[in-house]
């Protein structure tokens, strides 16, 4: 295993505690919670396309930066509407 693999596996393990907050905390928590665990994401896709030295995991982790905030908000006006 390369030190970038290493890495992404350490990005993609804390993405469980982020599962946790959502889980088991208030609405708003979830909500950062959820907002990290995108940006961890993507992160871990980065440095996957780096270890793996593959042009797709780089774009997918792009594409998922770019609509992971505007999803965010997407939710958050759903839910709002349904209270």
């Amino acid at each position: 295993m390369s030190e970038w693999q290493i890495a992404a596996a350490a990005l993609i393990a804390a993405l469980v505690p982020c599962g946790w907050l959502c889980l088991r905390r208030s609405f708003a928590d979830g909500l950062v919670a959820l907002q990290l665990a995108g940006t961890l994401a993507c992160l871990a896709l980065l440095l996957l396309s780096k270890a793996e030295s593959r042009q797709p995991f780089a774009d997918l982790a792009l594409v998922l930066a770019a609509l992971s905030f505007a999803g965010t908000l997407l939710f958050v006006r759903f839910l709002e509407e349904n209270r």
